[in-house]
């Protein structure tokens, strides 16, 4: 990736709807160089997508939490397919430690919470932790890998 790449994913992850020209005149380049580096951008899988960031709480999600979740012995396939199953898990990462998933879902109430985690309740432990409030939104890591201290 170049300065050129660069300036176009800055440009793109501030609007991803930027018009080829508009990206061309950022990027300093021609609208076809640029329309061709998001093509290699693409097929090099460093653009997976452009999409519209939705916020939950204008859709009538009023709550978002963050669930840790350890499938019992023999339910880690069942658990994640009910994860992929229940459509208020917006996110949901397996990683390693004591806990194998760690989830973020959205919730218009309590009630409806715990409606979700009893669907889960039989085949896996669970701890709960309700977001206050998101002091970083979800943004890549830096399109230039620093190289500190070396």
């Amino acid at each position: 990736m170049d300065e050129a790449d660069t300036k176009i994913i800055e440009a793109l992850i501030g609007d991803a709807r930027m018009s080829l020209k508009d990206l061309a005149a950022h990027a300093g380049l021609s609208s076809p160089g640029v329309s061709e580096r998001i093509r290699r951008l693409l097929e090099r899988g460093v653009i997976r997508s452009f999409t519209a960031e939705i916020d939950p709480k204008a859709l009538g999600y009023s709550l978002e939490a963050i669930v840790r979740i350890r499938p019992l012995p023999g339910k880690l396939h069942i658990v994640q397919q009910l994860i992929q199953d229940i459509p208020e898990f917006c996110e949901c990462d397996k990683v390693t430690g004591d806990d194998c998933f760690i989830a973020r879902l959205a919730v218009p109430s309590i009630d409806k919470l715990d409606g979700i985690l009893d669907r889960i309740a039989d085949k896996a432990e669970t701890s709960t932790s309700i977001i206050k409030s998101q002091p970083i939104r979800r943004r890549p890591p830096p399109l230039v890998i620093r190289d500190e201290g070396r």
